[in-house]
């Protein structure tokens, strides 16, 4: 999968705030995401990054 910084994805399970949309903050071996809601941080490995999208919502 060719992730960018500045892509926003939606993934399979909703935030905690609501919010499904995040937007790619880094891209490396582990995968920074920010809620497009709350602003809230997370890193995930590579992999279960690319279990979890359901679909881009825009490229960066």
């Amino acid at each position: 999968m060719e992730i960018s910084v500045g892509d926003v994805v939606r993934l399979k399970k909703k935030h905690p705030c609501g919010g499904d949309e995040w937007l790619v903050m880094r891209v490396g071996a582990d995968i920074r995401i920010r809620c497009v809601k709350c602003h809230r941080l997370v890193l995930l490995e590579r992999g279960v990054f690319e279990r979890r999208v359901k679909a881009f919502i825009s490229r960066g």
